[in-house]
């Protein structure tokens, strides 16, 4: 997605904006499993593109809700669009219970985290 100009951790950052609109950054933290300062540096960079926009909790006056912009939402369709197809590559010879092993074996990873030695 380089030549898209979003870096993994963004994108990760995008998905979970648009399937829970108004995260805090902490809260894009846990979600999206990075560390508090790399999110901050990605919400920057995402906000300087344009691609998302803050706004003041009602409540909290140090916490700031994100969300995708118009032009961050037409980016991230570019992006899944790329991953579709990164996707149909890797499963090319597979059948469908190879695929289903191996997306059960990822949910597995991310679920339970790495297998152990």
């Amino acid at each position: 997605m380089s030549d898209l100009d979003v870096t993994p951790p963004q994108f990760s950052v995008l998905t979970m904006l648009v399937a829970y609109p108004g995260l805090s950054n902490a809260d894009l933290a846990r979600l999206s499993l990075l560390t508090p300062q790399t999110v901050s540096v990605i919400v920057a960079n995402l906000e300087r593109s344009g691609a998302i926009s803050r706004r003041p909790h009602a409540v909290h006056g140090r916490i700031q809700h994100i969300d995708v912009t118009d032009k961050g939402a037409a980016l991230l369709a570019r992006c899944r669009e790329r991953v579709r197809g990164l996707e149909q590559q890797l499963l090319e010879g597979l059948s469908a219970d190879e695929e289903r092993v191996i997306r059960r074996w990822l949910v597995g990873l991310a679920v339970e985290g790495e297998p152990e030695d």
